[in-house]
């Protein structure tokens, strides 16, 4: 996917969550050269807005690349990041993929695996709008809330 495509504006109550922050965090740590540094937010994450036209472009069959990888692990790191901030325990991503772009993303928090997500397509992973990753993201977080209440011992193990 190309970097100079236009940026999607990123509105900026959107802009002030947690879950953004939590974003731009994520991905400028991947970033170990600086590149990213003097980047607003927009641009840091525009790659992550994938709308239909820019997934009618991509392939239906094809390989991830490292880049791709790295934002699914931004992603998976973000929610792992808020759910340790919502229970002040650690929670652990995990993320296997095979080179052909199928796998799996597993949180854990203690024993207790908070979050399963099957992955395909992973060469094709983005979201429609900053929104709908962060509602994707409050699904996520709101289901692992869910079960650490719900198995608290096995969580703190």
């Amino acid at each position: 996917m190309s970097t100079t495509a236009t940026v999607p504006e990123l509105d900026p109550d959107l802009a002030g969550t947690d879950f953004i922050k939590e974003m731009v965090r994520q991905t400028r740590a991947m970033d170990s050269y600086g590149t990213y540094d003097n980047w607003p937010p927009e641009r840091l994450l525009a790659p992550y807005i994938v709308t239909k036209e820019k997934r009618r472009e991509i392939p239906v069959i094809g390989d991830p690349d490292d880049i791709v990888l790295a934002r699914v692990r931004a992603y998976h790191n973000a929610i792992a990041a808020l759910i340790e901030k919502e229970c002040g325990r650690m929670a652990v991503p995990m993320i296997n993929i095979t080179h052909e772009g199928f796998g799996r993303a597993l949180i854990t928090v203690g024993k207790l695996v908070v979050m399963d997500r099957t992955l395909r397509d992973v060469h094709r992973f983005g979201f429609e709008s900053y929104s709908k990753m962060k509602d994707d993201c409050d699904k996520h977080l709101a289901v692992a809330l869910e079960i650490i209440g719900k198995y608290p011992e096995v969580a703190g193990l």
